[in-house]
């Protein structure tokens, strides 16, 4: 991490945030920052040697992501895991929205986008699926790559938004801390499957390959669920 020097000394605020937000993710993701439990954002600029407002940027990013809530007069607090409700709530909104975003993604589709997606898929293939999330981290990103891209290409400023409004990929993974990836070989099976509709360029094929992913997701993940209970 930057220090405060180094900060001022040339390090852009745009990376120095960025790097911020990398620990705080990583410290939701394994635990350490544990369900509950205030985050200080002065505590957490001296842990991190920055100053407080990289912290408050970080901080506000996540809470978009559901990963951390903010109570007026009380600060943040680590959020709680989702529950079974909840979890199912968060699959069924998925089921609205991504399935549209691939069948609109489909009819648009070039090489390029089937290229950008045949690779997440081929890097989730490779990734590292250990317990930890600096372990599991590029297989997160391919994976929540593939999905954005879908959501990128289907060209609707206002499913986007609802997409990345959900932190989906985000509130699944953190079922993943402390077990690893447990349902790798079903993903890709099922993201090449969603790949395969649009070499084909069938966007009704695309839109069913895609609930049927976020289908097999949401009973993976119920799960997950259970195991941490």
């Amino acid at each position: 991490m930057a220090n405060k020097d180094q900060a001022a000394g040339g390090v852009s605020r745009q990376v120095l945030a960025d790097h911020v937000y990398e620990a705080l993710l990583s410290a939701l993701m394994d635990g350490r920052l544990e369900a509950g439990s205030p985050v200080s954002i002065d505590g957490m600029a001296r842990e991190l040697n920055v100053s407080p407002t990289p912290v408050r940027e970080a901080l506000a990013r996540l809470e978009a992501t559901g990963m951390v809530r903010r109570t007026a007069l009380r600060g943040y607090r680590v959020a709680p895991l989702l529950t079974p409700d909840e979890l199912a709530d968060l699959m069924d909104a998925r089921l609205v929205i991504e399935p549209a975003n691939a069948f609109m993604a489909c009819r648009r589709a070039a090489d390029g986008l089937i290229g950008e997606l045949a690779q997440a898929i081929d890097d989730l293939k490779s990734a590292p699926r250990g317990p930890s999330f600096a372990e599991f981290r590029a297989y997160w990103e391919a994976d929540e790559r593939f999905h954005r891209l879908v959501a990128l290409y289907a060209d609707n400023q206002f499913l986007l938004s609802a997409y990345d409004a959900l932190g989906g990929q985000v509130q699944r993974f953190r079922f993943f801390g402390g077990l690893g990836i447990t349902d790798a070989d079903f993903a890709i099976t099922e993201h090449t499957q969603i790949l395969q509709a649009f070499k084909t360029g069938d966007p009704e094929r695309a839109r069913d390959a895609m609930i049927a992913h976020i289908q097999g997701v949401k009973q993976r993940s119920q799960h997950e669920s259970e195991l941490r209970s």
